[in-house]
């Protein structure tokens, strides 16, 4: 996400759907096409024609947020949706209180009825007034939106003020602030406002302002000391918040420091916030609470954030918003680092006359409604990879950009003698490639060439750095399936005729080469990569893999890779979503170990040369292994 994000954004919301419907199809969709009403259809061999459905959600993160307007006792709220009926909870926020500061509700709720509601300041005077807002004359407000149905929407939060008996909606930090690309000496800020204000921080006695007016603010702190806690004050309008950080240290200093992994906390069964529209809140917030209690340096979650899987770009964003809000309380002070997963897709869905789901793609144009620039749009995460896959042998033009961009989605940073390499292995993902070959794109597992090629390019680098010891590559999908996605992943129950298809031709090679190419690096061409870190299957496990553990089917008639030394697979797909159980009948079954249905967390201490890893349950809190990487 960058400076222009809302100019970006005024024009997605404004003039997104005339831009969709306008675009030139990308030459990378050989198969698509436009009928002269403007939809996108493709026709089968047969002459049966699938077309693509216009749509757009009520539930959105614009409608969620219920415009707020202040009326004579408080805040009235409307969300756009006269058949949506429940109801809103609301507290008070008070950010002296707590390091970490959240809503603590009212005992009373309000209704919402016909798509509105209203919330009565007034009714919370006396011993309820627990921000001294009638003395303050200010304060804030957190609100929860529940559908009849007992469903969570949306968590928002909106400041006011109470003048001369008259309440007025002030400016709101609503998002944030959110600590990342924390470096030796710098680190980013940033956070949204409910209107366009120029916002302040200060940090070491200095103050940094917004170049103008804006609803989304971000700040790159330089000049910092290496190793080092700042703390720092945000202010909007009349409303300040205090928070702190700590810079990276000098690299190579090999300080002993612990970080920690996880992914996959799209919503879960079992009623109220593990379901708060699109992510288990509740799990994810007993995960980075559980990280902050551990004091992480920083936690990297390598996708599945969301449930997903949409055609409106407004929905999605809600998610992201939900889940954001999730890590909230602790993410001021530490990154979390989010990286893309498969229910991340955003795209075209093609359905039969009679409305059956035939074929998706991913979605376009891809400058601002692929997958992966929409994940770009919705977090901060460094620009130091590659562009995209134009220019690749399968680039159908190689005069035009034919490819989403690959930006804040594949990259990679340091953190004293550490590296992490961040893959985006569902990049212009088609999620129906596997079933049939009418939607053009990418296979979910799949690392295409361009992102293959820099891969081994950034571990070169580290492998010439002397100050990193120790190198972690991560991509949601796992390389060693074992519950759940047996069936794919970068396996495909190892039939390896799997593999992209780009302007309606199949791609060289198929899954099983391109796992081994990836493996290749990382194993034979690395003596710093420690672990993958992978998630996908909603479970918990590890994998050693030593020269000697088998990888192939019986019948593979593929050139067999041979491994001159033992890497580990750490899965960690257990942040909330629904479990999967083991699958026993892959050809490394003997080499897994310590697998879990829990949820978890994986710790990971850094200690000079040595690595070694800590798994706890964030709910429960009990210990479910702890082992060591490297001695």
């Amino acid at each position: 996400m960058k400076k222009n994000f809302i100019g970006l954004l005024v024009i997605i919301l404004g003039f997104g759907n005339l831009i969709f419907a306008q675009e030139k199809i990308p030459s990378v969709y050989k198969n698509i096409l436009k009928n002269d009403k403007g939809r996108y259809y493709i026709k089968d061999s047969l002459g049966n024609i699938y077309t693509d459905k216009e749509y757009k959600s009520w539930v959105n993160l614009i409608n969620l947020k219920g415009n707020p307007k202040a009326y004579n006792s408080g805040i009235k709220f409307d969300f756009n949706y006269k058949y949506l009926s429940g109801k809103l909870y609301f507290g008070f926020i008070d950010y002296k209180d707590s390091k970490h500061p959240t809503p603590v509700y009212f005992k009373k709720t309000t209704t919402i009825k016909k798509g509105k509601a209203k919330i009565n300041i007034l009714a919370t005077k006396g011993n309820h007034d627990m921000i001294a807002w009638e003395k303050n004359k200010k304060g804030t407000l957190g609100y929860r939106v529940e559908n009849d149905k007992g469903l969570l929407l949306y968590d928002g939060i909106i400041s006011f003020k109470y003048n001369n008996e008259k309440f007025t909606i002030a400016p709101t930090i609503t998002e944030g602030p959110f600590v990342n690309i924390l470096k030796e000496n710098s680190v980013t800020l940033w956070f949204f406002t409910n209107k366009a204000v120029v916002s302040k921080i200060e940090v070491a006695d200095k103050e940094f302002f917004d170049d103008k007016a804006c609803k989304y603010h971000y700040f790159e702190i330089t000049g910092l000391s290496p190793d080092t806690k700042y703390n720092y004050t945000v202010f909007c309008d009349d409303f300040s918040q205090s928070y702190s950080f700590k810079t990276a240290p000098i690299s190579g200093s090999r300080k002993p420091f612990v970080f920690a992994y996880a992914s996959d906390s799209r919503n879960g069964q079992g009623g109220g916030e593990r379901n708060l529209h699109g992510t288990n809140m509740y799990i994810m917030k007993k995960i980075t609470a559980l990280a902050t209690m551990n004091k992480v340096a920083f936690m990297q979650f390598t996708g599945d954030l969301i449930n997903g899987y949409s055609i409106d770009k407004g929905e999605i964003n809600l998610q992201y918003a939900n889940w954001r809000r999730a890590i909230e309380p602790y993410a001021h002070y530490f990154p979390v680092i989010p990286t893309i997963g498969n229910h991340e897709f955003i795209g075209k869905v093609f359905y039969d006359k009679a409305g059956k789901r035939k074929t998706s793609v991913c979605g376009f144009p891809f400058e601002t409604h692929s997958s992966s620039a929409v994940f770009a749009e919705n977090f901060v995460n460094p620009t130091n990879g590659l562009k995209s896959e134009d220019g690749a042998y399968y680039d159908p033009n190689k005069y035009e950009t034919n490819f989403p961009p690959y930006s804040e989605t594949v990259f990679h940073y340091t953190y004293d003698n550490v590296a992490v390499i961040v893959l985006n292995s569902n990049y212009f993902y088609a999620p129906s490639l596997k079933y049939n070959e009418l939607g053009e794109g990418n296979l979910h597992g799949y690392i295409m060439d361009n992102q293959l090629k820099w891969l081994e390019k950034v571990i070169i680098k580290f492998e010439k750095n002397k100050n990193i010891d120790h190198i972690f590559v991560t991509q949601h999908t796992p390389a060693f399936p074992n519950g759940g996605h047996v069936g794919d992943d970068m396996w495909y129950d190892g039939n390896n005729k799997y593999r992209p298809i780009i302007a309606g031709t199949k791609v060289r090679k198929g899954i099983i080469e391109r796992r081994d190419e990836y493996l290749d690096i990382l194993i034979n061409k690395s003596t710093k990569v420690v672990a993958i870190l992978t998630g996908d299957e909603h479970n918990y496990n590890k994998v050693k893999i030593s020269p000697d553990v088998n990888i192939y089917l019986k019948n593979c008639k593929l050139k067999k890779l041979k491994r001159n030394r033992t890497i580990w697979q750490i899965n960690n797909g257990a942040a909330g979503a629904p479990y999967y159980a083991q699958d026993k009948n892959t050809p490394w079954t003997d080499a897994v170990s310590g697998f879990s249905t829990q949820n978890a967390l994986v710790l990971i201490y850094v200690n000079g040369k040595k690595v070694s890893v800590k798994v706890l349950n964030p709910d429960t809190l009990e210990l479910i292994e702890k082992y060591e990487l490297k001695n």
